[in-house]
């Protein structure tokens, strides 16, 4: 996510410096998908705050003492451009097809696989194959609800978390922040943390002469169940909206990891010992309760704008974050800030895109569940609304993207289609039997392109995602 205000050169090209525990994001020049909009058709407009100045893309590497589990280093891209940032015309729909088609037909992708490539800049059709027809997306439905909590919200809305002072004490509430960090704030830094949060709440407190307090927390933000349909799992905290590090139960801050069963209690009780440390006493242990109406506000902390938090939930497919983007899509929708209502809102503003929504069904934020569809027009259609300078507040969905061999759920692919590392930006999803890819490459004549490739009957994974990167680099090879 990128950090403001400070800055350092790595290797020639400048690198936000981040907080302690957050990926690294290292920018890669050559990456120029968007680029290339910008300059030749005026598509993408003005990289705007929040969003990754001269593409700067971030290496998802924890870079937390986890070096046992970084992946190798890989080597510069190639140069991508020789000519003018957007050539003349798209390539032929015919040639497209021709390229497309045999890799379409791999094995490996199963006996149900469909696909959509689109001309960002003319919006024409260059390919499909089944494009209509709604599938099982995976993680690659972060696009949507991501597209969907932009276009509710804007990418400069903050999720605060505050504290209220009422008549028996405060009241912790949560506003749906899922990277609020129990770690102390980096100086510069974005992220909302709880240790900053207790400093403000302990001077408010002893301005008004109090050195005890008693306090409850306040979940009402959010209605419904808080286990994800997949049950307990390590990629997914309870949804809740107060939590601490998503409710992590070690120091990573992305990837799978055990998780708490009970993350807005942890944070409350984290709260009660940093108040502690800062000479308020908590009397008893804090429970869940309701802000009253009469309760006065005396702290609060926000969050990284939502364009940073999208494009942390894409470049890393963050699960938590997509989670609470989906929510927060509700709760501006006026809609239950629930599953149910989630997904609702998504749709709805989805619709509201002018996206093809023919057999679109939304079942949640993420992507694990297995209900979910949509179809590879959606995507493709929804990655070339994002770089429309009509739509500006749609952008992170294009920068939030991994870049092939370099960042996020991409780095440690295109192994076997060396051509399209630095040219394929995409987001990836993937459920047992299920491999999808959805993003944008540029082709030699510097045409920007945005394409899905989905298949839900896959039995091999790894061939699977091999042949969607082939899909990506051949629909870039045409001139």
């Amino acid at each position: 996510m990128p950090a403001g205000g400070r800055w350092q050169a790595v290797r020639g090209v400048l690198v936000p410096l981040t907080r302690r525990g957050t990926a690294r994001f290292v920018a890669i020049s050559t990456a120029t998908g968007l680029v290339v909009a910008a300059g030749a058709v005026a598509v993408a407009g003005p990289w705007d705050g929040g969003q990754r100045k001269a593409e700067r893309v971030r290496a998802a590497a924890a870079d937390r003492g986890h070096s046992a589990r970084r992946a190798p280093a890989r080597p510069p891209a190639a140069p991508v451009l020789a000519g003018p940032a957007a050539g003349g015309r798209p390539p032929a729909a015919a040639d497209v097809a021709a390229a497309l088609e045999p890799l379409l037909r791999d094995p490996a992708l199963g006996a149900h696989a469909s696909a959509s490539v689109v001309d960002v800049a003319g919006g024409g059709r260059l390919f499909g194959s089944d494009e209509s027809t709604a599938f099982t997306p995976a993680s690659t439905i972060k696009l949507a609800t991501s597209a969907a909590a932009l276009a509710a919200l804007g990418g400069d809305h903050r999720i605060e978390t505050t504290v209220m002072l009422g008549d028996d004490g405060i009241v912790l509430v949560g506003g749906g922040d899922p990277t609020l960090t129990a770690h102390p704030a980096a100086s510069g830094e974005r992220f909302a943390s709880l240790p900053a949060l207790a400093d403000a709440t302990a001077r408010a407190l002893k301005a008004r002469g109090t050195a005890r307090t008693r306090l409850s927390y306040d979940l009402s933000r959010y209605s419904g169940p808080v286990q994800h349909p997949i049950g307990p799992n390590d990629n997914l905290a309870p949804v809740s909206p107060l939590m601490i590090d998503e409710g992590r139960l070690d120091d990573s801050d992305h990837g799978p990891a055990a998780r708490s069963a009970d993350p807005a209690g942890d944070a409350a009780r984290k709260f009660a010992e940093l108040l502690g440390e800062r000479g308020v006493q908590v009397d008893g242990p804090a429970e869940e309760g309701r802000a009253p109406a009469s309760a006065r506000r005396i702290a609060a902390v926000s969050s990284a704008p939502l364009a940073e938090l999208v494009e942390r939930a894409l470049t890393n497919s963050d699960n938590d974050i997509a989670e609470a983007l989906a929510r927060q899509t509700a709760l501006a929708d006026g809609r239950p800030a629930s599953f149910d209502g989630a997904a609702r809102a998504v749709e709805a503003r989805l619709s509201r895109i002018g996206l093809p929504m023919d057999g679109a069904h939304v079942a949640d934020g993420s992507g694990l569940d297995r209900s979910d569809r949509v179809s590879a027009e959606l995507l493709a259609r929804l990655l070339a609304r994002a770089s429309d300078a009509r739509a500006p507040e749609l952008r992170p969905v294009l920068t939030g993207l991994p870049v092939a061999g370099f960042s996020g759920t991409l780095r440690g692919r295109y192994a076997d289609a060396a051509e399209g590392r630095g040219l394929v930006r995409a987001k990836t999803g993937t459920l047992t039997g299920v491999n999808t890819l959805a993003g944008t490459v540029v082709t030699p004549g510097g045409r920007l392109l945005a394409f899905a490739f989905m298949a839900d009957g896959t039995v091999d994974a790894e061939g699977a995602q091999r042949a969607l990167d082939r899909l990506a680099v051949g629909a870039g090879s045409l001139r």
